[in-house]
């Protein structure tokens, strides 16, 4: 049996909540109701969003209410099995060099490693996409290493190019427009995240997997990025 807390939000939408904390358990409970929602939706649903943990359900108040949805969804809660799901692990190209990683040094020296070392650990890091976010294509990535989590900086750059690799915290993230950041910028990418694909927008889905590849800032240079 799985705990959830159900929270109406406005006239058309349903918040269902695992947990008040982050937690690689709730968020596997986010992602498998989102997976059985795909399944099985619930009459007048329009849309599913996860997000850490935790799950809105958008639907048509035409349709249905909130008490209604609720005894819809509650099944599919209580009968969850997120050790059963399998997600795609999504490779991503990065490169770690001058001038592309400005940031690499500061998170050495915070960290007590060598530049090399911070690079080996986010090479090593166990991501996993929690979630959407904040901008078009911000797909919060868990699971950077303890031994390289740095907290945000105290005044946020302006003008970070697409493409940057960045960290904070347990979190890591490529940015798809140029927009300010107070994250760590350890890298750049040139793997897309949007895909121009309106079918399919995003490179990643909740859950999927993410394996970064270090590549030279000749191969970066070669080929296009953000």
């Amino acid at each position: 049996m799985t705990d959830a807390r159900y929270t109406p939000v406005a006239d058309h939408a349903l918040l269902i909540s695992f947990a008040s904390e982050i937690s690689d358990a709730a968020h596997q409970k986010v992602i498998a109701l989102d997976q059985a929602l795909a399944d099985d939706p619930p009459p007048g649903l329009l849309e599913a969003v996860p997000a850490m943990v935790n799950l809105l359900i958008d639907f048509d108040p035409l349709i249905t209410d909130h008490t209604a949805l609720q005894a819809s969804v509650e099944p599919l809660v209580q009968s969850l099995k997120p050790q059963a799901l399998r997600r795609a692990t999504r490779r991503v190209q990065v490169c770690y060099d001058a001038p592309f990683a400005p940031d690499l040094p500061a998170v050495a020296r915070a960290t007590g490693l060598s530049e090399d070392a911070v690079i080996n650990a986010h090479l090593a890091g166990d991501y996993q996409v929690l979630m959407y976010g904040f901008a078009p294509g911000y797909a919060y990535l868990g699971g950077v290493p303890d031994a390289i989590q740095v907290p945000r900086k105290p005044v946020p750059l302006r003008d970070v190019p697409a493409g940057s690799v960045i960290i904070a915290g347990p979190q890591c993230l490529i940015t798809t427009l140029t927009m300010p950041t107070g994250w760590s910028i350890i890298g750049r990418s040139l793997t897309r995240v949007l895909t121009d694909d309106p079918d399919h927008p995003f490179l990643f889905d909740i859950g999927d997997r993410v394996a970064f590849e270090r590549i030279s800032a000749d191969q970066l240079a070669g080929g296009s990025h953000g």
